[in-house]
C-alpha cells in the first residue's frame, strides 16, 4: 500500500476510512471511541437518559447515501 495524504472530498471514501481505521492500534481506537463518545455527551447530556437501544438480529449493515 502506498499511503497518501490527499486533501481533496472525493478521496474520502468509506473504504479508505476502513483502511485507515484497521491501521490504528487497539489502544487508538479505544480512545477514539472514548473521545467520540464525550463529543456526542457533551453536544447531548440526555442520550444518558434514553433507553430505546434495541437490538439487531442478523449481520450489521453498513449504509451510505447513493
Amino acid at each position: 500500500m502506498n499511503p497518501q495524504v490527499s486533501h481533496q472530498w472525493e478521496s474520502e471514501t468509506p473504504e479508505a476510512k476502513v483502511r485507515w481505521f484497521q491501521s490504528l492500534s487497539i489502544q487508538e481506537r479505544a480512545r477514539l471511541l472514548d473521545e467520540f463518545t464525550e463529543l456526542f455527551l457533551a453536544a447531548q447530556p440526555s442520550l444518558l437518559e434514553q433507553n430505546r437501544a434495541e437490538p439487531v438480529k442478523g449481520r450489521v449493515r453498513v449504509l451510505s447515501r447513493p
